[in-house]
């Protein structure tokens, strides 16, 4: 088939990737088209490897639904989570940028959905569409930011380590709920890599803020009543 025209299946997976990833709001619906016409759209069971550090950059990708985290290995080979990412953010777009093999793994926690676009259709939008140049910068400072967050409690005490790596999730994926702010209820391993502390301190953490009340874990979401008293456990 003619890539010029996508078939009905492929118009609901560019309607549906639009509408879920803030990166696309409000830029020209021609741009939209030329970037979005060879969209791919999978689902991924949990636990699949999405991409390999150093694999080359063909596509970016963009996540409809579910989480993925993006790690890599430190020099005594042992894994290091740098981030978790979900519904509406992006990845892969430094390689593609850049022309370089991917700097890390990513793999998916959860079941997901990820649309992936060719890397030349990204870079085209990014040099043709102003708007889009200022999306990624402000992707590329709201990361700067948060890594710059993360290493400045490094040396804080453990509550304050994992309530932060809460927040640093809540940030980016919390979804409002009659119970306050919601995020999925991780494994306590990937908590520990994020925060960089052992799994049995995260345990007994996350243990201690549920009984002072500042998180609830309900299945699998985890649950925030009351942001800024969980801020106020950061010392």
């Amino acid at each position: 088939m003619d890539d010029r025209f996508p078939s009905r299946e492929q118009d609901a997976d560019i309607t549906k990737l639009i509408k879920t990833v803030p990166f696309f709001a409000g830029l020209p619906s021609d741009a939209l088209d030329k970037a979005t016409c060879h969209v791919v759209t999978r689902t991924h069971p949990s636990n699949q490897v999405i991409l390999l550090e150093n694999d080359w950059g063909g596509s970016v990708y963009f996540i409809v639904d579910g989480w993925v985290k993006i790690r890599t290995y430190n020099l005594d080979g042992k894994e290091v989570t740098l981030n978790i990412i979900g519904k509406g953010e992006l990845f892969g777009e430094m390689a593609a940028l850049e022309e370089v093999p991917r700097s890390t793994d990513v793999i998916t926690l959860t079941s997901t959905t990820i649309s992936s676009v060719p890397a030349q259709d990204f870079v085209d939008l990014i040099h043709s569409e102003p708007l889009a140049g200022v999306r990624l910068a402000q992707l590329m400072a709201t990361r700067l930011r948060q890594v710059n967050r993360r290493l400045r409690l490094r040396e804080a005490d453990s509550v304050s380590r994992v309530a932060d790596t809460i927040l640093f999730l809540a940030e980016g994926q919390g979804q409002e709920s009659t119970e306050g702010l919601a995020i999925p209820n991780l494994p306590h391993r990937e908590l520990s890599s994020l925060s960089g502390l052992a799994r049995e301190t995260v345990t007994r953490v996350l243990t201690k803020l549920e009984k002072k009340n500042l998180i609830r874990r309900d299945h699998d979401l985890l649950i925030i009543p009351n942001l800024s008293a969980l801020e106020r456990s950061i010392t």
